[in-house]
């Protein structure tokens, strides 16, 4: 072995993780390393080029406001920016923005050359090193030896990776990255199991094939009213490029179902538990026999390509039977495919080992962060990774680690679900699965989550600047809802927003109550508003029409945090407390729950067991 270098902080892997987890750390002031196998893989998109959706979106502001990059990077690189879910209320608001896939790379890479005190290396880890369960290096498959105090692991799809298209195979990781299968060994050898799961993408094709006249399209936000991810973003905003909507037919359905067992899926060759809310067009098929059509997404990948992205139809299906169905698609009769369809399958471990920080629970200064941790999507594994990064700069300055919990976040909820219930399938973030949602919005994220990425040390003067800015001015435009406006200076806003005629004055609150009151026509017939910021003027609406919810969910809230304050002591043997059942006690002994919060999330503990474990609390 070579000797080649002392770190406190060793990230193994690039990808949306990675990056998160080594400029955090690094930031923090740990002395970081991050290895990838390719520098041109740095911030790779192997699937959707593409940031944000429903509940993602939120998991990147929420990144945003600890201090993350994933929220600049996809201001600087986007192609078309939409706000899902628009008719419905700002708790289910999502941003999502088309990528550029080249230049997020180039910016990510970028990004971690300039962070100070990390270091980049080229490398293949291929043994995590442990003595007397404490982590103490890798080796590379150079036998390159580096010593570190702590190590994240965020191999995304590499490890153990099997690439599938009909009845072919091959050991790879995403986009013809050879796979990580060493350290694979190396895992198990450590004593940790591992599991199988599986994702898939669909094909690239060349933009020339398609008929678009056939497709519909679909334009992003008008320029007006687009929205940035990044707090800190200030920059004009336009969209570059325009999207498609394509359509399966019953047709396309029969070529799958004629071909089905061609599929390594149906065929038996994939032995990984797929994603269920992104199966592939197979699976949509067999699952949703009912329907005669399906929607596929047409996308660009970035400006300086005809490459596009279908997305909706990723596919195992061999290459001929991938043609043939494609090819009866409206638009879509002379397709050109560039990068066939394929399925992956990959290790993981299980997230039960996992504490809050997302340190093993039997190696210490081991951390894992993104797909590793049965998750699926960019946003998911980028939160992990800021998450798992802080925290092993955390642990080694002896500091109490960054915990997020269910009240103050959804990447409080992503990990607390990983870690407490586990998951059988690959993870994705949904709206559904944090009950506080209504107050975990996106556009409130820095509000809940910047002071605690101060704290930690990751935010910067600058963010923490605009944050302060951000609070002042919607205290001040919370000063104004008592004051009375004269029905005179409301008939032309009335008007415009198709109100009756005010015949006496009303409060400003109470004008902001109703329905079809927007902060844009405040602005544009009240100077109430004044100096106010327009982020600070939207978010103080969104207090105001949804007052009474958010007082509710707020008492719900505020006796969640009592139970996740009730700490239980990490020695505690559950077998020896008296009344708890067999099974809770079992379970309790595995997952080793941090609070009286946590355990009554755990499958198996029920409410009895949780009252047992409140008296022992108390005596």
């Amino acid at each position: 072995m070579n000797h080649l270098g002392d770190y406190d902080v060793i990230v193994i892997g690039a990808g949306h993780a990675g990056i998160e987890a080594a400029h955090a750390a690094a930031t923090l002031g740990a002395r970081t390393a991050v290895f990838t196998m390719s520098l041109d893989a740095i911030g790779n998109m192997p699937c959707n080029p593409s940031i944000g959706g429903t509940a993602k979106g939120t998991l990147v502001r929420e990144l945003d406001a600890l201090g993350g990059v994933m929220g600049l990077a996809a201001d600087a690189t986007y192609l078309q920016s939409r706000m899902l879910n628009k008719g419905k209320g700002p708790a289910v608001h999502a941003l999502r923005v088309q990528t550029d896939r080249k230049r997020y790379h180039e910016y990510m890479k970028h990004a971690l050359e300039l962070t100070p005190g990390l270091a980049i290396h080229q490398a293949e880890v291929v043994s995590i090193e442990t003595e007397n369960g404490r982590v103490k290096g890798v080796v590379t498959q150079l036998n390159g030896e580096y010593s570190a105090k702590c190590v994240v692991i965020a191999t995304g799809t590499n490890l153990g990776g099997k690439i599938f298209v009909g009845d072919a195979w091959y050991a790879s990781g995403p986009d013809g990255m050879h796979a990580a299968n060493a350290l694979t060994d190396s895992l198990k050898a450590a004593g940790l199991p591992l599991r199988r799961f599986k994702t898939g993408t669909p094909a690239r094709v060349h933009r020339r094939s398609i008929d678009f006249s056939k497709l519909e399209c679909q334009p992003g936000d008008p320029d007006s009213e687009l929205q940035p991810f990044s707090f800190l973003t200030d920059a004009p905003m336009h969209n570059k490029v325009e999207c498609w909507i394509a359509y399966t037919n019953p047709e396309t359905h029969k070529i799958i179902l004629d071909n089905i067992q061609r599929s390594p899926l149906y065929g038996g060759m994939i032995e990984g538990v797929g994603p269920r809310y992104c199966p592939s067009i197979e699976d949509k098929v067999v699952r949703f026999s009912g329907k005669d059509r399906h929607p596929l997404f047409v996308e660009p990948c970035g400006e300086n390509t005809e490459e596009m992205y279908l997305q909706g139809a990723s596919s195992s299906l061999p290459e001929d039977v991938q043609n043939a169905f494609y090819h009866s698609i409206k638009g879509f009769e002379h397709l050109e495919i560039m990068r066939p369809a394929y399925a992956i399958e990959y290790d993981c471990i299980n997230p039960l080992e996992l504490f809050p920080t997302l340190m093993h629970k039997k190696i210490k200064g081991l951390f894992f962060a993104g797909q590793i941790n049965g998750t699926s999507g960019y946003e998911e594994a980028a939160a992990q990774g800021i998450v798992a990064g802080i925290n092993a700069a955390m642990y080694l300055s002896g500091k109490s680690p960054m915990v997020l919990t269910r009240d103050n976040s959804y990447i409080g909820v992503l990990i607390d679900d990983l870690v407490t219930v586990g998951t059988d399938e690959p993870y994705r973030m949904m709206t559904s699965r944090a009950e506080f949602r209504l107050s975990l919005r996106q556009d409130n994220a820095d509000l809940r989550l910047t002071p605690i990425g101060r704290k930690a040390g990751l935010v910067t003067d600058r963010r923490w600047k605009a944050y302060l800015k951000k609070v002042k001015s919607l205290n001040a435009a919370r000063e104004k809802l008592n004051e009375v406006m004269p029905p005179k200076s409301l008939t032309d806003m009335f008007a415009a927003a198709g109100e009756q005629p005010p015949v006496t004055g009303y409060t400003v609150e109470s004008v902001i109550k109703r329905p079809l009151i927007t902060p844009e026509l405040f602005i544009r017939f009240s100077d109430i508003f004044d100096g106010i910021d327009k982020a600070a003027l939207q978010q103080l609406f969104v207090e105001v029409k949804y007052s009474g919810y958010l007082g509710r969910a707020e008492k719900t809230r505020a006796e969640q945090k009592r139970l996740e304050n009730s700490s239980l002591p990490a020695d505690t043997d559950y077998r020896l407390i008296k009344g708890l059942r067999l099974e809770a006690a079992e379970k309790l002994n595995k997952i080793k729950p941090l609070s009286i919060g946590q355990a009554a999330r755990i499958s198996g503990v029920t409410p009895a067991d949780v009252n047992v474990l409140i008296v022992n609390l108390k005596k």
